[in-house]
């Protein structure tokens, strides 16, 4: 039987080094938000040149079963099919590994329409805005369901921009990703990328900090409760706080950690790698060179492509440039 990929041998007393980072990684982009699919993951894996214990590539199904195998987490399931420690150390936290189970669930009742990753906008971009009225743009379905940008006009309570900027979300963001990867390989981006990963790695730091914090809190509101000191809802309330803080510091962690491991090869692994890279690196890109992205109102409805001057792209300003 072979071994388990992460571990020595079966006996799974001991991590293998040269595994380790790249499990951690798979299991990384699959908790992304959105998440990378088991294919995505399988394509990006192989693109790297990381292969099985056999020798062979990645396949959707092998990284299905890799992620879904407790032991990566140092857990087993018992009689009753519970998750406990299983005695030997794990590539991922269990708590990571809980929300790969809550993923695999959720990929069972998903809609055929799955939340689709905005590049310029959302909780992490937020770049998109109209040339306009300078309203900030926002994903919005079209008719045949297909991703876009809009403007959204003005509710009855004033809310809103002009309305006037429609836009189809891949052949926006191809756009935008073409001026990037160029940008990316202009002289002196090395080192840019590499000023702004040392002072991710110091927000790493702080990010471990205040999730540490965060946990304690919530083992503080339980001894709390559990002494009788504060009643069920006052419990609840604090744990709900802890979780939401909980969850934020962690997206933030796995985005920052992204960041970190970025690494720029030549002009083709560059492409490859936007092609494979996670949501987030992406976006992290997207925010790393462009303080935004103007988008006017296209010449005639319905039209697909990109026009002379329609898309301005608003560059940030790198030191000693």
């Amino acid at each position: 039987m072979p071994r388990l990929y992460g571990f020595e041998d079966n006996s799974r007393r001991r991590l293998r080094d040269d595994e380790v980072g790249p499990l951690r990684e798979m299991a990384s982009r699959a908790l992304l938000d959105p998440p990378q699919s088991d294919q995505d993951i399988a394509v990006w894996a192989n693109a790297q040149g990381y292969r099985g214990t056999l020798g062979g590539e990645w396949k959707d199904a092998s990284i299905g079963r890799l992620l879904k195998n407790p032991a990566i987490a140092g857990l087993q399931r018992d009689e009753n099919g519970e998750l406990v420690d299983a005695g030997h150390p794990g590539a991922i936290t269990p708590e990571e590994f809980m929300a790969l189970e809550q993923r695999r669930a959720k990929r069972k009742t998903a809609k055929p329409d799955a939340p689709y990753g905005y590049l310029l906008t959302g909780e992490v971009g937020g770049i998109a805005s109209c040339g306009k009225c300078k309203q900030s743009l926002t994903g919005a379905r079209n008719n045949a369901g297909s991703p876009g940008y809009r403007c959204r006009p003005k509710d009855k309570q004033g809310r809103g921009g002009c309305g006037e900027v429609r836009v189809d979300a891949e052949l926006l963001e191809t756009y935008v990703a073409e001026y990037l990867v160029a940008e990316l390989l202009k002289p002196g981006v090395r080192e840019s990328i590499e000023a702004a990963q040392d002072a991710v790695r110091a927000q790493i730091a702080e990010l471990k900090k205040e999730i540490a914090e965060q946990e304690e809190r919530g083992r503080e509101a339980a001894a709390l409760y559990g002494r009788r000191q504060i009643g069920r809802d006052a419990l609840l309330a604090a744990q709900n706080a802890v979780n939401e803080d909980l969850k934020v510091s962690r997206t933030r962690l796995r985005f920052a950690e992204q960041m970190v491991n970025f690494r720029l090869g030549g002009a083709a692994d560059l492409v490859r790698w936007w092609n494979t890279a996670p949501h987030a690196s992406r976006q992290a890109i997207a925010l790393l060179f462009l303080e935004g992205v103007r988008v006017f109102p296209a010449s005639a409805r319905g039209v697909r492509t990109i026009e002379p001057g329609r898309v301005v792209l608003d560059w940030r300003k790198r030191p000693g440039h």
